[in-house]
């Protein structure tokens, strides 16, 4: 599949209703948006009814009309296809086209996304409809990209998704005495004789049929986006992407397989209640980078409030800025408000826009006036500009799911794990990548593996090339003790990582309160999780650090050790370090990786990104409502303001600098 070129600029914009409108107030909008700097709005990912009004009307004359006007502008379109709102007219002609709950009953029309992934109806529906809007506007200049659907999160329980679901595994499988044995269905007299007997999976349930029943549902989803690609793509015009907007670590579905089919990676960022954390939503951001490994959209965010939790507080003065330029300085090429104007009905009335329900502009609409001269002022400095990261920490959506089955610990959660690692690192301002733990791994010095849970021949290939080459690798708690069917392996932990690694599990226990941790590096505690490691490769593991007192089983016993192997080094964290001794261990790890650092005061982030030139340039925020201070590495000029900068820059709250190293 060809990818986009690069971005000329960097584009922003907010998600347009026009159909919610009469015409004749569109150019007020427009007028708007211009004195805004917007450069892009995203439409019609909900209009299915406003663009075929029934079965055999299609209506895209006011669309056409829209993207005309804000064309002549200046303003280009993305057009999302509406097949997250099947009209009442559709489902009333074809009532099994909904989805049916885990309880059996049919989700009710007024939702989004209330289909059968799999109705037949459905599928001809979206291609009729997604075709003939690629006819009408695929070859327009001013649509420069198209967005799949909405959101896919929906799971139907119906018979047809069951039969399928039978297909699924009949097909993987090829026999029912393979799928008995590798899911040791023996246990519980779970044997089945038939692929009939197989159910869906509701609440919990045998580990490996809820691994498999995620499979099925990324199948799903993929099929139903492939089926929209492939109506819609012969019409495109060279340049025009696709997309679709994840939801950042949404958990229903494989993102990297859903990823493959499309040209770019979008998501929808929302902080809801309180303000945003730089280092959680950074984390989101390099994961939806990698899951093309390429810039990506932001392509809905928050403007002021949400309205779906208890308090939806607003976002402070500035903050949304900080969160804009956040984005950007983790790749993002384009920035998209949701939404433009406040719908007079519907069931997100009270969400945060830019335009009011009165058409006049919100004390928000300020900040966007902001945040749009100074992206029209670095845009060509920006655009195209990419993260040179030299670490990588591995995401498996497998290992997530295995334990989210069984946790083991109520308290364990692997984002959050996950999350325990990036943050240790986003504090040093280093650039990091997310990636798929079947990704290769070159031209990286670090690599960190966050329980990495179920290995593959291909992953175990992956990490001992990197190692062998000199990377150095930290494998943590909960590596390497299942199969890619979610069975447990026959050996310890970690598996056939064992000679990597040179250690091996002999133990893990869930921690009712912590247990004190003591060595070479570090003292501490571990929380939520231990685990009891024995040396394999005596001669050269090296101990860094043993348990302390605690219930007798791991009195003394070691907790982390680091282990050369080939050119590079393996460090086994057998413990769910304190925040402050993971704080001394990633430091550590870094030093021995030979990753150059910048620290910062608390709350201000410095990220580095390379120009299409090989030009750095350095992207200096205070997420702080106070005001902060950054030292220089070197002296600037200041993009936004235009002024130099020698040793220090005082940063007002939420203030935002980018600056290149002064010729």
């Amino acid at each position: 599949m060809d990818q986009p070129s690069p971005d000329q600029k960097l584009y922003f914009g907010a998600a347009f209703y026009p159909e919610h409108w009469p015409v004749e107030r569109w150019d007020e909008d427009i007028r708007l948006m211009q004195e805004a700097g917007v450069n892009v709005v995203r439409m019609a990912e909900f209009a299915w009814s406003s663009m075929q009004p029934t079965a055999g009307e299609f209506n895209f004359s006011w669309l056409e009309l829209a993207v005309e006007k804000l064309a002549a502008s200046g303003i280009a379109s993305v057009l999302g296809t509406p097949t997250a709102a099947p009209p009442a007219w559709l489902v009333a002609q074809h009532p099994d086209l909904l989805a049916v709950t885990e309880t059996g009953q049919p989700v009710q029309f007024g939702n989004r996304c209330h289909y059968c992934i799999y109705s037949p109806d459905l599928h001809s529906a979206s291609t009729r409809i997604v075709q003939a809007m690629a006819e009408r506007f695929g070859s327009n200049p001013n649509v420069i990209g198209w967005q799949v659907d909405n959101e896919f999160n929906r799971i139907c329980y119906c018979d047809r998704c069951r039969r399928l679901f039978h297909q699924f595994l009949a097909d993987k499988y090829s026999s029912l005495d393979e799928l008995n044995r590798r899911w040791t269905t023996a246990y519980w007299s779970q044997t089945y004789s038939a692929w009939e007997q197989i159910p869906l999976p509701i609440g919990p349930h045998h580990p490996s049929l809820m691994l498999e029943f995620k499979h099925f549902i990324t199948a799903s989803y993929r099929k139903f986006q492939r089926l929209q690609l492939e109506a819609m793509r012969p019409h495109l015009r060279t340049g025009a992407w696709t997309t679709h907007n994840f939801m950042g670590w949404f958990a229903g579905y494989d993102h990297y397989a859903m990823a493959a089919d499309l040209n770019r990676a979008s998501w929808d960022w929302y902080v809801g209640s309180g303000h945003h954390d730089f280092l959680a939503s950074g984390a989101m951001h390099d994961l939806v980078r990698g899951f093309k490994r390429r810039e990506f959209w932001l392509i809905e965010t928050q403007p002021g409030n949400v309205n779906w939790h208890p308090v939806n507080n607003s976002l402070d003065k500035r903050e949304a800025l900080a969160m804009a330029w956040h984005a950007i300085a983790h790749g993002a090429g384009g920035i998209l408000y949701w939404q433009w104007r406040s719908a007079l009905g519907g069931q997100e009335q009270y969400h945060g826009t830019l335009i009011d329900q009165s058409g006049q502009p919100r004390p928000f609409y300020e900040d966007t006036q902001l945040l749009g001269r100074q992206i029209g002022a670095v845009s060509g400095l920006l655009a195209g500009s990419r993260t040179n990261a030299r670490v990588a920490l591995l995401n498996s959506y497998d290992s997530r799911w295995s334990i989210e089955f069984q946790r083991h610990h109520a308290d364990f959660d692997y984002v959050a794990h996950l999350n325990h690692y990036y943050r240790a690192l986003g504090v040093n301002n280093i650039n990091i990548d997310i990636i798929s733990a079947d990704e290769t791994l070159e031209g990286y010095k670090l690599v960190i593996a966050p329980a990495l849970l179920i290995l593959n021949d291909n992953r175990l290939a992956n990490l001992t090339d990197f190692v062998k080459k000199g990377g150095h690798l930290v494998l943590t708690i909960r590596t390497g003790m299942k199969d890619e069917c979610n069975a447990l392996l026959p050996c310890r932990q970690p598996g056939p990582l064992a000679e990597l690694s040179g250690v091996e599990v002999e133990d893990y226990y869930a921690l009712d309160k912590p247990v004190p941790i003591n060595g070479k590096w570090l003292n501490g505690a571990s929380k939520l999780w231990a685990e009891r490691l024995r040396l394999l490769d005596s001669q050269n593991a090296i101990p860094i650090s043993f348990y302390g007192k605690s219930n007798g089983w791991l009195d003394g016993q070691v907790a982390l050790v680091a282990h050369p192997f080939g050119k590079g080094m393996v460090y086994t964290v057998g413990a769910y370090l304190d925040e402050a001794a993971q704080q001394v261990f990633i430091d550590h790890v870094l030093q021995m990786a030979g990753i150059r650092v910048t620290k910062t005061e608390k709350d201000v982030e410095a990220i580095t990104r390379l120009g299409l030139g090989g030009r750095s340039v350095l992207i200096v925020i205070n997420h702080a409502a106070e005001e902060r201070n950054f030292t220089l590495p070197w002296p600037a000029h200041e993009h936004l303001t235009g002024q130099s900068v020698q040793n220090s820059l005082a940063l007002s709250p939420y203030q935002v600098a980018i600056l290149t190293q002064a010729e």
